[in-house]
């Protein structure tokens, strides 16, 4: 395969056809001058040593070097190959809880956002891991399936908020249940589920989800987002803040982390669980813990190869350029019987 690496420097190339324009002016000017004081049949008697045929030589070594140039620093790039690298990596799959408690700001700026925001930092420390990505409220969907695209998975992320799921609630058993089915075939692998959660309001059995998924080889960890004493949920109008989410007594909704329950799923999905807060989320601490699991070998096909050809582009340009300080628009009286350039 074939391609420029900076293939906007080749507009570059039309400076030539410019050259050119100014290149036969000017020459039709000189003629034209040189008309007017002697007679054509006079000007080689008068000025033997007179060459426009090397002028005209000299004038397309240096329009073949400028093209030569132009194309060099456009960095021309030839061959393509695919490698198999092996790299070990685990799979880890994120369930993010985005019921509207998540927006309760006792962790800043909201618990969500700060979610999301550690989420990115952590992919960014990944390197030979895969990633998947669920979203939870009521109901649990896979937002990412199992990949190595990270950028993809911040680009899904950048994109997650508490509308994208309108049935509320925190299915915690939902994502546990469905992560384990999210990923790959490979029995080698480490697996591990992260679920990142107030933990509140939480629907079905999420102790026995984490159970059955580690008996399966999975090991399940919690991150609880906000604090166990609480805060009110933010209502939103307009774009901007209009109050505190009220029950229907009309009192100010309190949503509590539960650290209880979050720890029992840990315990039971063999994980850990950690407990954020606006400086330190847990990603840290999970992320060692990640590191001490057994990787497995993962074989992949990659990318095409090009390799840089400037460099003979470069080397005939500074030839042509040698020739052309060699060639002399005038005649050498020595060898002026030697005709290289006329007819």
């Amino acid at each position: 395969m074939f391609r420029f690496a900076n293939s906007s420097y080749l507009y570059f190339l039309l400076i030539i056809p410019t050259l050119i324009i100014i290149y036969v002016v000017l020459q039709y000017i000189h003629n034209r001058a040189l008309k007017r004081f002697v007679d054509k049949e006079f000007i080689n008697t008068l000025m033997p040593l007179r060459s426009p045929a090397r002028r005209n030589i000299k004038f397309i070594l240096f329009l073949v070097v400028i093209t030569l140039l132009v194309i060099a620093v456009a960095r021309p790039q030839f061959g393509s190959k695919l490698e198999q690298i092996k790299r070990e990596g685990i799979e880890i799959v994120i369930a993010l809880d985005v019921s509207r408690s998540m927006l309760a700001e006792d962790v800043k700026p909201n618990r969500l956002e700060r979610a999301k925001q550690a989420i990115i930092a952590l992919i960014n420390r990944m390197k030979d891991d895969k990633i998947g990505m669920i979203i939870f409220a009521g109901d649990a969907y896979t937002q990412l399936p199992i990949t190595t695209d990270y950028i993809s998975a911040k680009m899904f992320l950048a994109n997650i908020n508490t509308e994208v799921v309108s049935k509320q609630g925190t299915a915690i058993a939902s994502a546990i249940d469905l992560g384990a089915k999210s990923f790959t075939q490979d029995p080698k692998a480490a697996k591990v589920i992260v679920i990142i959660t107030d933990g509140e309001d939480h629907i079905g059995d999420p102790i026995a989800s984490a159970k059955n998924a580690s008996e399966k080889g999975i090991k399940v960890f919690t991150i609880g987002m906000g604090s166990p004493t609480g805060s009110p949920i933010p209502v939103a109008a307009s774009g901007s803040k209009d109050g505190f989410m009220k029950d229907r007594n009309g009192d100010v909704v309190i949503s509590r982390m539960d650290p209880v329950l979050l720890s029992r799923v840990a315990q039971s999905g063999d994980g850990d669980f950690f407990s954020a807060s606006t400086s330190n989320v847990g990603l840290d601490q999970l992320y060692n813990k990640l590191n001490k699991l057994n990787k497995s070998e993962i074989e992949t096909r990659v990318y095409s190869e090009y390799d840089d050809q400037f460099q003979y582009l470069i080397a005939i340009a500074l030839l042509l350029l040698i020739l052309d300080l060699l060639i002399f628009e005038r005649k050498n009286p020595k060898w002026k019987g030697i005709r290289l350039f006329e007819k």
